[in-house]
């Protein structure tokens, strides 16, 4: 596992963190350190004196061989001086360029001074690559074996053994050592090479170093720099710096040196000419002198003009262009138009800079491509190598590098080459001057590795690199404006990075206490205060760092991350993945995060590579794509050989290096995670996806190419390894596409553009603190991108991409946040269900709602302000569900106590909420905040104390009282009571009084009596009733106070008892006629009749105007409750309104009633043989019953008493004298012969069966439903028409029905007869026909009917109606001695009327087709003058005729006119013909007379509907009937005289029964 942090590419370093990893010796060493596996939970095992002392033994008794040193090298030169430093000096600076040899050769010095005895010579590299060549090196120089007196450690590869004296080590290995030995001991000398690249590592150490020296006189520090940086340097390390840090007097400090040696050492260095050559022409033309022409571009036309990256290399910028002069390049044309060009200047090789693996690849295509054979054949007399060098390759093909070689070699090198190694043969330098950068975001708090311009410094470090052996040339690929803009020095890692991992070595180690010791840590260049709280942030996001009484400590967790070599976020996961049991899961993934991706993309086959990676994507997440990955290649490694799994790996774009990389980094942290009690062992927790069950192929792959995925605990292996990634949490952004985006395209091009945008929005997630990003497009996740997602990195480049994500669910991020989540409440309420004050709970973490909007306890946010909901809302205002006795009788005793204020309309009588909130408050604890909670203190309080909580009536109302008899409970009227309600809300619709109403007794009530309101009330209504008259009688009535007292005195001596008067309903006397007697009485005052009129009754207060409240029963016993279905202060419209309902309620009432009483029957009859059987339907019921659904529903029996008599059922009883308030179940209406049993019946085809008395029809029934309610309805025959049928015309049948209005029953009843006659006496339609004559039979054809079966079927049904109808309203040759239909209630009425129907209807056909003839033949002349008259001063006329002979002659006219008119219909349709002769001679008076007809039939319309509004009443029914035919006789009077009328008729007698007072 990685202990080595670079500032480099990752490619060219080591990954990972100061610190935190376990020496592992491989090659010739042996491994050292405690065998004995016990969990260590305080960190590596320290280094003991006794293993120093046998160290240092072995080192003494190594014998060295003779040292030279080469005379080339500058350093050598000057190795007396620097030898002389080093002996009389414990820091020495040595300053020099590269290529002078310091970094081989003093080790050397050191060890010629003794040095490495005692302690090793530690010697300190950034990079794994420079530490192996250097130490080979030397020990070529020595003359010694590798492993030997020079030795080498790196991540994975500890080549040294006990006699090593110069060690040389990446500075991340000496970071991990400082763990075990944190004084050092084991050195005596430590090298600190490459100063200058100041990397984090490099600072941490000499930081470390400087506070160390103070305290280890014995320990030698040489650090090596470029000149560049050695000033500051040697500021730091100067003997007044050390003193002052060890704690030395200012005295002492004083009279030190304030800079520490510094010995200066010429590079080789040879004159180099530097060339310009910018890739875009725009960066300017070369302008220096020196500089010589470029030489034409060559044709490159196997070249690829752009590259491609890897999954984790999009960061580059791609330069586009052609290799053209005076156009732009794309890089690769660039540097092989460079090469071409210094390769025509002379010998020598040439090395190009590139900033990662993937360019260089690139690179070495494209000059593969343009050199062709010359670079394929290593025969061809121009041969050119090229040769990559980069830390990822291996040891051998990095050592070719350095081999001698007779051919020219392009060697394309990372910035490894700069500085570290010095590449032997090169004259040639092509720098594109870029490379990767690490750099921290402090507004993102993302790492990013961008692909940035070096600094002058650097670039001077790589044009340096091609005069080291002769005079050299540098080409750089861009401008000398670009080089003078850039910065001088590269910024040191320190300030661009996060230190995280290097606040949690620091504070791991001992180094500092708490974060804010690191900004006094004597950093060479402290770093920003700002990216300090950013890394304690990070610490403590991970759950590493707690504060303790202010002061931050390391937890448990914290001390865990910092014995694991990685990442602290990657161990963080894998720390939570060990709670979960998935620790060997989320390593594995862990690892592949901590290295560079192992699949490759090549650009000229990234469509194959992603095919063959498609097998292991996982749709849901990335992270399980490395797993499924992991498990493939640990198979195919167990069934191929090493060298057939390398070409495996090679066929499917795997890179081999990478995978053996990442196992090794997993075999590692499984090492160093057994001591921390971690388990990783291997076990079997997923299964390859079966065929029965294989998960959907992710989209845009091939879905027949096979699938390596595996079934996973993906929610426990995701939860893991948000652990790491809480602050990488991304909430899909669904904002809408702005209409300006797409504003300026049309059509299909509009359309292609909100698709992509829509697509766009959807993978658009807003992350921590306000970050942005999307999801990386080669991630499955792209397509459908899930609502919430964690990354595993966020990398910035043309904008912040996700990668390697992953589904989640936001409550997951909620539990490993802990105090992180901040919780924000709002909107408390009250909520009965919950019995609670709740409120609304958001949780952010870094800004991102992870829950919004739910409800929680507003206890846990203030106690105090619950509790107070929770008194008032539920125990003073009852908004809770409970079933503790005292508060239902404390509710009881508030509404009786509330009656008395509703009913008196005064303020103040009963206790108010505050008075409740201080009774509950004194006495209910302050621990009790919600239902819950008070449950389980009143299950004690109330064993010791009762009625602690119970009300009495003294506390709520005091002294105060109400007459009942001025406020009664109940309203009777009839024989009905209804009970009555007070409220006392004024401007709310139910103010004042209100009247209870079941609806199956509201067809009973009528209005009359409630304008009476309540005797307590009279006296105010009176004064309302003065205000509201008009101002010339009011001003009689003053002052209106003391003239309503006398006049509510007079009424009270002189009219009947309010019970009385209201108990008599339509029979009383008006409250109006009352008061207008009583002022004509008192004051002598005639108050006019057309005073009393509606709109005066409307400015009465509400509370004067009775409420009327219907109500329906619904459940029975304990789950009975009452619904209000309707209110209004009109009780006719309610009854209009709810007029079906209350029908449904008769007869759902009287079913159950019928149902009872046949249960009874039956059960008698069972017990006793010979028992009478109840009504006519025996012990049977009629099967009829069940066989018709009609308006009510299903039919089924009832419980009925007939209005004849008692019942003889067992259940009866005595009758209630006042039907609701009294009576019991089946309760008895009248008196008499014995009644029985009457249930509906549909589809009926004769007279009812079942009946009680022979088949009487009783007039009504009634039963008790319970409640004291009398449920009384009105059985009758009635039509009811059938449901439509396709096809077919719909059928009128005939119904026994039980009406809840009395007033409907007659007609309904008369009509359902007749209907049923007809059935049962019709004539075929053929024997009805036959009779009628040629013209006859013409005639009727031209009738408005469909079919001659409709028209006959109609003729038969005026017959039976006329046959049927009371002398006064039968035709005139109508046979006299018929049944009236109405009166028609009993089996032998019945059939009495269906002999005589029988008797006389073929008969009265014929004579009521006469009639029929003579109408339809006035009617078609009439209707063929009409079509004959042309004139445009007769439009209006021949439109009213035209409507008028519709209204007499329609489809049904027959049996719709009354039988007495039907012979009148032709005289009618002659008058409308001699009004159009006349109204054609004379059209205005036409115009006038139609005037005067149709005022009068807008009169007879307003009453008609002034009726509809009012009360049923069969008389004014009548009257109007009559009506509408008066008004055919006025037109017969006013349009054709000459052809009389049926008696006397005028305006003024239509108008007089029209009035209101004529009725």
């Amino acid at each position: 596992m990685s202990t080595e942090p670079s500032s480099t590419p990752v490619s060219d370093g080591d990954r990972g963190r100061p610190g935190g990893g376990r020496n592992r010796r491989r090659g010739s060493g042996k491994q050292t350190g405690n065998q004995n596996r016990r969990p260590r939970r305080n960190g590596p095992q320290r280094v003991s004196t006794a293993q120093l002392e046998a160290a240092a033994a072995k080192r003494a008794a190594v014998e060295m061989p003779p040292i030279t040193y080469p005379e080339q090298l500058p350093v050598s030169a000057r190795r007396a001086d620097i030898a002389s430093a080093i002996r009389d000096n414990q820091v020495v600076i040595v300053a020099g360029e590269t290529g002078s040899g310091k970094t081989t050769q003093i080790p050397k010095i050191a060890l010629e001074l003794g040095r490495g005895r005692q302690g090793q010579i530690g010697h300190t590299q950034p990079r794994r690559l420079a530490a192996r060549t250097v130490a080979e090196r030397i020990a070529e120089e020595l003359g010694t074996q590798l492993g030997g007196v020079v030795g080498y450690q790196v991540r994975f590869t500890d080549q040294s053994s006990d006699e090593t004296l110069v060690k040389v080590m990446t500075d991340g290995i000496l970071l991990a050592q400082i763990q075990r030995d944190p004084q050092l001991l084991a050195y005596d000398t430590i090298i600190i090479d490459e100063a200058h690249e100041r990397s984090l590592n490099i600072d941490f150490l000499l930081g470390y170093l400087s506070r160390l020296l103070p305290q280890r006189p014995d320990l030698k520090l040489i650090i090596t720099s470029a000149t560049i940086d050695s000033e500051r340097f040697a500021a730091h390390f100067s003997p007044a710096a050390l003193a002052r840090r060890g704690g030395a007097p200012e005295y002492v400090t004083e009279v030190l040196a304030d800079l520490a040696p510094i010995v200066e050492v010429s590079g080789r260095t040879f004159p180099v000419e530097i060339r310009y050559r910018p890739l875009s022409p725009d960066e300017g033309e070369a302008a220096t002198e020196g500089e010589r022409p470029a030489p034409p571009p060559h044709e490159v036309s196997s070249l690829r003009s752009g590259t491609s990256r890897g999954p984790r290399d999009s960061g580059s910028p791609k330069k586009k262009g052609k290799a053209r002069g005076g156009e732009e390049k794309d890089l690769v044309t660039g540097i092989i138009d460079a090469c071409d060009e210094l390769l025509r200047e002379g010998t020598g090789d040439i090395l190009v800079f590139l900033s990662g693996e993937r360019e260089i690849h690139d690179a070495a295509d494209g000059l593969a491509g343009h050199f062709k054979e010359r670079a394929r054949d290593p025969k061809h007399p121009q041969h050119i190598e090229i040769l990559p060098l980069y830390a990822r390759l291996s040891s051998a093909e990095q050592h070719r590098v350095f081999q001698p070689h007779a051919s020219r070699r392009i060697v394309l090198a990372t910035n490894v080459a700069e500085t570290s190694l010095t590449v032997p043969g090169i004259h040639y330098v092509v720098d594109p001057g870029t490379a990767r950068i690490s750099r921290y975001s402090k507004q993102t708090k993302v790492q990013r590795l961008p692909i940035e311009p070096v600094s002058q410094a650097s670039a001077n470090q790589r044009s340096g690199r091609s005069g080291r052996v002769a005079d050299g040339i540098a080409i750089r690929l861009y401008s000398e404006e670009d080089y003078a803009g850039r910065s001088e020095f590269t910024e040191p890692e320190i300030l661009r990075t996060s230190l995280a991992s290097v606040l949690l070595q620091m504070i791991s180690v001992g180094v500092v206490s708490t974060p804010d010791d690191v900004a006094r840590f004597p950093f060479v260049e402290p770093p920003d205060t700002r990216s300090i709280r950013d890394g304690v942030q990070l610490l403590t996001e991970l759950g590493a760092l707690e504060e303790v009484d202010g002061v931050t400590l390391l937890t448990e967790v914290g001390r865990t991350l910092a014995q694991l070599p990685m990442d602290p976020r990657l161990a963080r996961m894998v720390i939570e993945g060990s709670r979960h049991g998935v620790a060997r899961e989320v390593a594995i993934v862990a690892a592949a995060l901590s290295i560079q991706d192992p699949r490759e993309r090549p650009a000229e086959q990234r469509a194959q590579a992603d095919q063959l990676h498609a097998r292991f994507a996982d749709p849901g997440s990335d992270f399980l794509t490395y797993l499924n990955l992991w498990e493939y290649v640990r198979e195919q490694q167990h069934l191929l050989s090493s060298s057939a799994f390398r070409r495996q790996c090679k066929a499917e774009y795997l890179n081999f290096l990478r995978i053996r990389e990442w196992q090794d980094v997993v075999a590692q942290l499984r090492e160093m995670s057994r001591p921390l009690g971690i388990e990783m062992s291997f076990q079997p927790r997923h299964r390859p996806a079966s065929d029965g069950a294989r998960p959907s192929p992710v989209e845009g792959t091939d879905i027949e190419s096979p699938s390596y995925r595996q079934m996973w605990d993906d929610d426990t292996i995701h939860r893991s390894l948000l652990a790491g990634l809480l602050s990488q949490i991304g909430m899909q952004d669904t904002g809408e596409v702005k209409a300006s985006a797409v504003a300026h395209l049309r059509g299909p091009q509009r359309e292609v553009a909100l698709k992509r945008a829509k697509k766009q929005a959807r993978n658009e997630y807003v992350g921590a603190r306000g970050a942005r990003f999307a999801i990386f497009p080669g991630s499955p996740l792209s397509k459908k991108p899930p609502v919430w997602i964690m990354a595993g990195e966020l990398v910035e480049t043309s904008r912040l991409w996700a990668r390697d994500v992953a589904r989640i669910q936001p409550e997951w991020a909620e539990d490993l946040a802990g105090p992180l989540a901040k919780r924000t409440y709002s909107e408390p309420h009250w909520s009965s269900k919950q019995g609670a004050a709740m409120c609304t709970e958001k949780v952010l973490l870094y800004g991102v709602p992870i829950v919004s909007d739910r409800r929680v306890l507003y206890a846990k946010v203030d106690p105090e302000a619950a509790r107070e909901m929770f008194v008032r809302h539920a125990l003073v205002q009852g908004e809770w569900t409970t079933h503790h006795r005292f508060f239902h009788d404390n509710r009881a005793l508030l509404e009786e106590a509330g009656e008395l204020e509703a009913r008196s309309r005064q303020r103040g009588l009963v206790a108010d909420e505050d008075d409740l909130f201080a009774f509950y408050d004194e006495r209910v604890p302050d621990s009790v905040v919600s239902a819950a909670h008070f449950d389980r203190w009143w299950s004690r309080a109330r064993k010791e104390t009762p009625d602690l909580l119970a009300f009495t009536m003294e506390q709520l109302v005091g002294d105060a009282s109400v007459d009942t008899t001025e406020f009664p409970g109940t309203w009777p009227q009839g024989e009905l009571s209804l009970p009555l309600t007070y409220q006392f809300q004024p401007g709310s619709d139910a103010d004042g009084v209100t009247v209870h109403i079941p609806v199956a007794v509201l067809a009973r009530v009528v209005p009359d009596g409630f304008d009476w309101m309540v005797p307590g009330l009279l006296e105010e209504l009176t004064i309302a009733t003065i205000k509201s008259l008009p101002k010339t009688v009011r001003r009689e009535l003053v002052p209106a106070p003391d003239v309503a007292r006398d006049i509510v005195a007079w009424m009270r001596a002189e009219s009947p008892a309010w019970e009385d008067i209201v108990r008599a309903g339509d029979m009383a006397e008006p409250f109006v006629s009352a008061f207008t007697r009583a002022v004509r009485a008192l004051r002598d005052v005639v108050v006019p009749a057309e005073v009393w009129d509606e709109e005066r009754v409307s400015r009465l207060p509400g509370h004067l105007r009775m409420t009327f409240r219907v109500i329906e029963e619904r459940g029975r016993g304990r789950s009975a409750s009452s619904v209000v279905l309707d209110e209004s202060k009109d009780l006719l419209l309610l009854q209009r309104k709810l007029a079906a309902r209350a029908e449904a309620a008769v007869r759902s009432a009287v079913r159950g009633a019928v149902g009872a009483a046949l249960a009874e029957a039956r059960a008698a009859s069972a017990a006793s043989a010979g028992a009478v059987s109840v009504g006519a339907a025996g012990d049977e019921e009629d099967p009829r019953a069940d066989a018709f659904t009609g308006p009510g529903g299903p039919s089924t029996s009832g419980r009925i008493t007939s209005a004849r008599g008692s019942s003889s059922s067992p259940a009866s009883v005595g009758a209630s004298p006042s039907g609701v308030g009294g009576g019991s179940n089946g309760g008895v209406v009248g008196g008499g012969a014995g009644a029985g049993v009457v249930g509906e019946q549909g589809g009926l085809s004769s007279w009812p069966s079942g009946l009680p008395d022979g088949g009487v029809l009783p007039s009504s029934v009634s039963t008790d439903v319970g409640a004291g309610v009398v449920v009384r309805g009105f059985p009758a025959l009635v039509e009811e028409v059938a449901p439509k049928v396709k096809g077919q015309a719909r059928s009128v049948g005939v119904s026994l029905r039980i009406l809840a209005d009395e007033t409907r029953r007659d007609v309904l009843h008369a009509a359902g007869v007749r209907r049923l006659l007809v059935s049962e006496a019709a004539l075929g339609t053929g024997r009805i026909t036959s009779r009628w004559t040629g013209t006859q039979s013409l005639t009727m054809a031209a009738s408005p009917y469909a079919n001659t079966e409709s028209l006959v079927a109609d003729l038969q049904l005026a017959a039976v109606i006329s046959l049927t109808s009371s002398a006064d309203e039968a035709r005139y040759d109508t046979p006299s001695g018929g049944p009236d239909a109405a009166s028609v209630r009993s089996a032998a009425a019945y059939a009495d009327a269906l002999a005589f129907v029988r008797k006389h209807l073929e008969d009265e056909v014929y004579r009521v087709v006469g009639h029929v003839v003579a109408a339809l033949s006035a009617s078609r002349t009439l209707e063929a003058e009409v079509r004959a008259s042309g004139s445009l001063a007769l439009l209006n006329t021949l439109q009213d005729i035209r409507e008028h002979r519709a209204t007499l002659i329609h489809d049904g006219f027959v049996s719709a006119t009354p039988p007495r008119r039907l012979p009148h219909l032709a005289r009618y349709l002659r008058a409308a013909s001699h009004r159009l002769t006349k109204a054609a001679e004379n059209p205005a008076r036409d115009s006038d007379l139609a005037w005067r007809i149709g005022d009068v039939t807008s009169a007879y319309e307003k009453a008609q509907a002034t009726y509809a509004a009012g009360s049923p009443d069969a008389a004014r029914a009548a009257e109007l009937a009559d009506v509408r035919w008066m008004l055919e006789e006025l037109r017969v009077s006013l349009f054709a005289q000459q052809l009389g009328t049926d008696g006397p008729v005028s305006e003024k007698r239509i108008r007089k029964v029209l009035a209101p007072n004529g009725w």
